[in-house]
């Protein structure tokens, strides 16, 4: 039988990949890929080139990644016993092969050879620039570490790998092992019909309460039942802990991570320091915008300083509206979204629930895609014939002036086994070779409310306002265009900067002009009213500065972590998330909160000792779009300077680099103030 992870395609075949195919088809792959690196370098001459070196490892990475990509996909997305086992297993395998490769001394030798050779100076800048940054990663890959050394960083790097599947795996567990049966409708009071129509059913009949994002936001959000409130908070924030509980209210001892996130901080902290670093945190800004670790503590505790008065401010009134409303004394963490919601729409008469009828999911696409096309010159439209890993999966042509320039598989809607949040992941990257030109190919994941059988697909303006952070990744992806893999799209580009274009783009859903584009009452067509759209506009600012000290309050915690880690004696990481709490937050949640158990970002994902860079990257983002504000938010001259400069470079360049040649000056702070409702 075939394998379709061996055959060569131009999408994914995914309807023919099974789980049984994945083992044999990573393990051969990297077989044929150690064997070619090992005759490349048999026959290299003395004075290495593109040709001779760089390309054919593109070639064989490529391969590799063309396989792996749909597997790692359909683990998120598909998740299932089978799959999960063989993924965990090629994890741990294409980490030791990256390992391998990173410190193979005589691969170092040829790339220094090519570097410091005449060759070089023959190559254009993403080429200089994929070959600068491959000797940097060999650096930091131990390439230069003694052999013993060698085999204990790659040992560290493999465990590391293993242990952040296994906390993804159990988070998704732990999620779905929970839900709550509720017979009477008249105990989910306060939610909102989508939100009853999404729980109904689900084959126990009355309703069904789950931990899945929409479903957990609805309760946290609307639901009048203080008690109902508290008993889902519980649920959702000791997921994968000590405290965790099934549905039958059972202990959960086998999703626990508490003992993978000290494994975790311990190991990488060894590796930081086998590499010549003081921690990790030193570590991860060697490929980052950031030049220091007191450059980041200080970039944090400005903001925290800035904003803590208006979000002591905005608790107050918080506090005093509760009582006022229901003589409630102490608010506790599962009050915070219902009486903020009801604060907002006493405000401002409007709520999240109240917007959702105007932005059905088609329109926003459209608008989406429109807003785009004026920005950058470009036209979005579906594609037929792709094969996909569910029926709800959507997939599109990007061109310009009738050329194709990339494609994009959207998969939007939350269900059983997908994993929550939203992300965007690569499929295929830019890059020539003797075969000719690849285009880029994006997922885009989301986890919306599906349609129901009178209703299409109806976004709150927060969904909205995510949809378009994602595309805005999806756009860095496929608009480049850089040839050199490892500087094309978002490879390459610093992890503090990476967010620029996502958080660029959000900006396009609070503006009058472009609101108009992407909203419509999904019955009668007719446009967001003006008056709620100004009360809308009026309530962006709501509770900005408790919003902005809950993502600093993340940041330093992440960052504390990493870097004051003391392998002799560890503090408690419940102790470290406590006392930035106490220094940042206006709220402490309950003792029993376990928010570090879930925090997949930093466990599981690429942002440890990095989380700082949502922040960093926000003030990048609005000042960028401070340009707009200036000349017009539809400006063609300016879209297409932003297309050049930052969406079309990939990593080509330095961030930093960038970002001047578009705004002409290095960013200001007061742009994110000004836009956060926190400047005078």
């Amino acid at each position: 039988m075939t394998n379709p992870l061996l055959e060569s395609h131009r999408l994914p075949p995914f309807s023919s990949i099974t789980a049984a195919d994945v083992v044999p088809a990573i393990e051969a792959l990297l077989a044929q890929n150690r064997a070619a690196v090992d005759a490349l370098l048999q026959d290299l001459g003395h004075q290495p080139d593109w040709a001779g070196l760089v390309a054919p490892l593109e070639e064989a990475d490529d391969r590799l990644d063309q396989a792996w990509s749909p597997v790692s996909h359909l683990n998120a997305v598909t998740n299932s016993d089978a799959l999960r086992k063989a993924y965990n297993h090629c994890t741990v395998a294409i980490t030791e092969y990256a390992t391998e490769m990173g410190q193979r001394g005589d691969l170092f030798d040829a790339y220094r050879r090519l570097a410091d050779g005449s060759a070089y100076a023959a190559l254009d800048r993403a080429q200089r620039k994929t070959v600068d940054n491959a000797l940097r990663d060999f650096r930091l890959a131990g390439v230069s570490l003694p052999a013993a050394e060698k085999r204990r960083f790659s040992d560290i790097k493999a465990r590391l790998s293993a242990l952040s599947s296994r906390f993804a795996n159990n988070v998704l567990d732990a999620t779905q092992a929970w839900y709550k049966p509720v017979a009477d409708v008249a105990d989910l009071a306060g939610l909102p019909q989508t939100a009853l129509a999404a729980a109904a059913g689900k084959g126990l009949g009355g309703y069904v309460i789950t931990l899945e994002a929409p479903a957990y936001t609805a309760v946290m959000t609307h639901a009048d039942d203080r008690r109902l409130r508290r008993e889902v908070y519980t649920a959702y924030n000791t997921r994968a802990s000590e405290l965790g509980r099934t549905a039958g209210g059972e202990a959960a001892p086998q999703w626990d991570n508490a003992a993978l996130i000290d494994g975790t901080l311990a190991l990488r902290h060894e590796l930081a320091q086998l590499l010549g670093f003081a921690n990790y945190a030193e570590y991860s800004l060697a490929t980052k915008m950031a030049q220091s670790t007191a450059q980041v503590m200080d970039f944090l505790q400005q903001l925290a300083e800035k904003s803590r008065p208006y979000a002591e401010a905005e608790y107050a009134e918080l506090q005093a509206f509760a009582r006022r409303c229901d003589a409630i004394d102490s608010l506790e963490a599962w009050d915070i979204s219902y009486y903020s919601e009801k604060l907002r729409q006493q405000k401002y008469a409007v709520s999240q629930e109240a917007l959702r009828p105007y932005f059905p999911l088609e329109k926003v696409l459209e608008g989406l895609f429109a807003i785009s096309g004026q920005l950058f010159d470009i036209d979005v439209r579906p594609e037929t014939g792709a094969d996909t890993w569910h029926p709800d999966v959507r997939f599109y042509r990007v061109s310009r002036d009738g050329e194709p320039l990339a494609y994009c598989y959207m998969d939007l809607f939350a269900r059983e086994n997908k994993r929550g949040g939203a992300w965007m992941g690569e499929c295929r990257v830019r890059r020539r070779s003797e075969a000719g030109l690849q285009l880029p190919v994006a997922y885009l994941t989301c986890n919306f409310s599906p349609p129901l059988e009178d209703k299409p697909s109806l976004l709150t303006h927060d969904e909205v306002t995510t949809l378009f952070h994602e595309f805005g990744h999806g756009l860095h992806h496929m608009l480049t265009q850089i040839e050199s893999a490892a500087v094309s799209g978002i490879n390459g580009v610093a992890w503090d900067a990476v967010e620029l274009p996502s958080q660029f783009l959000e900006n396009w859903c609070w503006q009058k002009s472009t609101l108009a584009m992407i909203s419509a009452h999904y019955q009668s067509g007719e446009p967001l009213p003006d008056d709620l759209l100004q009360r809308m506009l009026a309530a962006k600012h709501f509770q900005a500065g408790m919003q902005m000290l809950r993502q600093l309050e993340l940041a330093l915690f992440d960052f504390h972590l990493h870097c004051d880690y003391r392998p002799e004696s560890p503090q408690p990481v419940q102790q470290v998330l406590d006392q930035v709490r106490q220094r940042v937050a206006v709220l402490v949640p309950p003792a029993f909160n376990r928010f570090q158990n879930g925090f997949s970002h930093i466990f599981a994902g690429g942002y440890a000792a990095g989380y700082y860079s949502y922040k960093w990257a926000e003030v990048l983002s609005s000042d960028a779009f401070g340009l707009f504000e200036e000349r017009g938010v539809l400006d063609g001259a300016s879209g297409r300077r932003f297309l050049h400069e930052i969406l079309e470079q990939g990593g080509a360049e330095d961030a930093m680099q960038l970002f001047v040649s578009f705004r002409g000056r290095q960013p200001r702070l007061d742009a994110l103030l000004r836009h956060s409702g926190m400047a005078p």
